[in-house]
């Protein structure tokens, strides 16, 4: 087993976990939405929920795909010889560009929250479950990308 494996393993898991949680929050944005009130027990639940699986799943599983992407990509510049231009291929820029907006989106999925546990309901049920599937196909689009390398 290479130091390569190891990281790129232990990325996929990271991903894996991330995109449950980025899938699940807004399904239960969803459902908080349309059957918890502000300020009702159900809606505190609610909060507890989302909170926790921001806390304990979705951030911590994002700041992991972060670093074993990064060190990934320092593998292929500095281990693998592949020097700076290894970021110029399309694949990995076009790769790169789609984390940055998976990571917006998980920025919005987090102010979302907050709003909720303020009593605001800014965002219908109909849109979370219209955007629920945005992190599984920017994740598909992602994983193509490496597992292809077009351009």
């Amino acid at each position: 087993m290479s130091l390569y494996d190891l990281l790129r393993g232990l990325h996929i898991i990271a991903v894996i976990a991330w995109m449950a949680g980025m899938m699940y929050l807004p399904r239960l944005y969803a459902y908080h939405t349309e059957t918890a009130p502000p300020g009702t027990e159900f809606d505190a639940h609610f909060q507890v929920w989302e909170a926790k699986l921001l806390r304990i799943i979705i951030n911590p599983s994002m700041v992991v795909t972060w670093a074993l992407g990064l060190a990934l990509i320092w593998w292929h510049i500095e281990a693998a010889g592949q020097g700076w231009a290894f970021l110029a291929q399309p694949w990995i820029a076009a790769k790169l560009v789609l984390v940055i907006v998976l990571s917006g989106w998980h920025g919005m999925l987090a102010g979302a929250r907050r709003k909720l546990a303020a009593g605001e309901r800014p965002r219908s049920a109909r849109f979370w479950r219209a955007t629920n599937e945005i992190p599984f196909l920017i994740a598909v689009a992602a994983v193509l990308l490496v597992t292809l390398q077009p351009g």
